[in-house]
């Protein structure tokens, strides 16, 4: 079972995209100075697909793109529900996740059009830096095409 904290609109997750981000606790990395350290805990309620369609009737309009924060505690899960999102609305809101993990399953490009790997390691930063080791990878044609450097650009407020 998956649940989320909290979801907020943004503009800098996803390059091009207005995203949905929404956050989901039981965060099994446990990286050193996360930005989010209660999503460590087991906390929240629980995201299914009657909570996620309530998210999307009320945002729907507005994003062009849904990103589950974490969801590494429980992968069948979280493919599930985004396989829902596409189909519920036939490929309209695009889907992403940010995982801490460096590897992910194969399968994993059958379910979404971006996904962000690797921890967060204190000394090199997050995807808005350079020396980062996280990757944000757009899944295009059964490709993950690496993306990181639209991050870097769009840190430093350069169109790219």
């Amino acid at each position: 079972m998956l649940k989320y904290v909290d979801y907020d609109i943004v503009f800098q997750e996803i390059p091009d995209e207005v995203t949905l981000a929404v956050n989901l606790s039981n965060c099994p990395y446990r990286c050193r100075g996360c930005h989010s350290p209660h999503l460590q805990q087991d906390i929240g309620k629980e995201l299914n697909e009657s909570a996620l369609a309530g998210l999307l009737q009320s945002y729907e309009k507005a994003i062009t793109c849904i990103c589950f924060m974490g969801g590494d505690a429980d992968t069948g899960e979280l493919y599930r529900l985004a396989d829902f999102v596409r189909k519920s609305r036939g490929g309209r809101i695009k889907t992403a996740w940010y995982s801490g993990s460096d590897r992910l399953p194969e399968n994993s490009k059958d379910h979404f059009d971006f996904v962000k790997t690797g921890p967060y390691i204190e000394t090199l930063g997050g995807l808005n830096k350079r020396t980062t080791n996280q990757r944000l990878y757009r899944i295009e044609d059964d490709n993950m095409i690496d993306i990181t450097h639209r991050m870097h650009s769009a840190a430093h407020g350069t169109a790219q």
